[in-house]
């Protein structure tokens, strides 16, 4: 079971164009029969360098939440911002700006 919704979160993950955010909540919302941790837990196992966007994937607050051991942070900001989103000093990102609407 889990896998199966694994698989269904990572491809709504895939989906996020580039220069472009979505919340844990927002990819929960759009698969369904999961919550947003269950997103942070898809997402924590999916391979750096995987094809799959997994920067692209941040708290509600429109930070970064540091996967479960406690590395990536600095990373996923960088490739984030060379996709051209900023960041303020608070490492917070405009969601009413970066946040993709799921088009």
């Amino acid at each position: 079971m889990k896998s199966f919704i694994y698989k269904k979160i990572h491809h709504v993950i895939s989906l996020i164009p580039s220069g472009k955010v979505a919340t844990y909540g927002q990819i929960a919302e759009i698969v369904g029969e999961c919550t947003a941790r269950m997103v942070g837990y898809a997402a924590s196992v999916i391979p750096s360098d995987s094809d799959i966007p997994w920067q692209r994937v941040i708290n509600y607050k429109g930070s970064i939440s540091l996967r479960s051991s406690g590395s990536g942070g600095v990373l996923q900001q960088k490739m984030l911002e060379a996709e051209g989103i900023k960041f303020n000093q608070k490492g917070e990102t405009d969601l009413g700006h970066y946040r993709w609407k799921g088009e």
